[in-house]
């Protein structure tokens, strides 16, 4: 397949950069969905003396704002007929308690909520696409997330780490439901999940602050480089071999580093009364209803 129009959330840096500089090595149209738009034009540049034929395209998208999911999906569906892949990567892990714009725990509802929103808007443009596929970050973190649905907006108290490990479960709940359903109302668009392992990138800041410098060391030993982490997601936007539903990662000793795979968590994660109740509570959420009307 020639010149797909690839979506990227959180394209500017670490894992969404190394990602975006695959697709345009490969010629492919690469949408930069950023939440600041210098950091994207900056990133953008960066690309662009790489691959100076690149195309590539920053457009603004803050995932903890539903107004600015709306508008990007909106504005892009102006200037584009179709989408062939929607890779969701952004993610902001272990803030202080923070809520979003809409109210809702900002790790739940940048990470989850946000690309739960992206997604079924963009719905319509990506079944119009060739070999179309959604990809959807997870994380080993996921193994101790629990879904609190009595509390996903951290009122009744919030541990940073347990609210990470919650949004990406979620994110591996959604990416699974999402293909089920796809399946069975006839798409032919397909979900795929990954995650990178253990990975430097700027995820591992604290608030603003950058890397502290305690941790920096622990990283080069039990971290790989996050044009490695990106493989996982490469594997599972661009694999012909995967029917969806797949969950690609790293085949090192606890999934932490190495090469991509196909690998097969633990039955009892994908908890079907869990995984439609998260769904129904998503759409609630977010107001956005998928339909699945062709």
């Amino acid at each position: 397949m020639s010149n797909k129009i690839v979506i990227i959330t959180g394209a500017n840096s670490g894992l969404g950069f190394e990602t975006a500089k695959y697709f345009v090595s490969k010629e492919d149209t690469v949408i930069m969905a950023v939440r600041t738009v210098s950091k994207g034009e900056s990133a953008k540049k960066d690309l662009l003396q790489l691959f100076p034929k690149g195309q590539v395209q920053v457009m603004k998208l803050d995932l903890a704002s539903l107004s600015s999911v709306r508008a990007f999906a909106e504005e892009f569906s102006k200037k584009y007929e179709r989408a062939d892949l929607l890779i969701n990567n952004a993610g902001v892990m272990v803030p202080p308690y923070t809520k979003t714009e809409d109210g809702f725990e900002l790790q739940f509802g940048s990470n989850h909520l946000g690309h739960f929103a992206l997604t079924g808007l963009l719905l319509p443009l990506l079944e119009k696409g060739e070999h179309s596929r959604v990809v959807t970050l997870s994380s080993i973190a996921h193994r101790s997330g629990v879904i609190q649905f009595d509390n996903l907006d951290g009122s009744k108290g919030y541990k940073a780490m347990k609210f990470y490990s919650q949004s990406k479960l979620a994110n591996l709940l959604f990416a699974k439901e999402l293909d089920d359903r796809l399946k069975e109302n006839g798409y032919k668009t397909i979900s795929v999940a990954a995650h990178p392992g253990v990975s430097s990138t700027n995820l591992f800041k604290i608030g603003k602050e950058s890397t502290p410098w305690y941790i920096k060391p622990l990283m080069k030993l039990i971290a790989q480089p996050a044009e490695q982490g990106a493989l996982s997601t490469i594997m599972a936007a661009t694999d012909g071999t995967l029917e969806g539903g797949e969950y690609i990662g790293p085949d090192g000793r606890g999934n932490r580093t190495g090469k991509p795979a196909i690998e097969v968590p633990k039955a009892a994660v994908y908890h079907k009364e869990t995984m439609k109740k998260l769904w129904s509570v998503s759409e609630e959420l977010t107001s956005v209803d998928f339909s699945f009307k062709k």
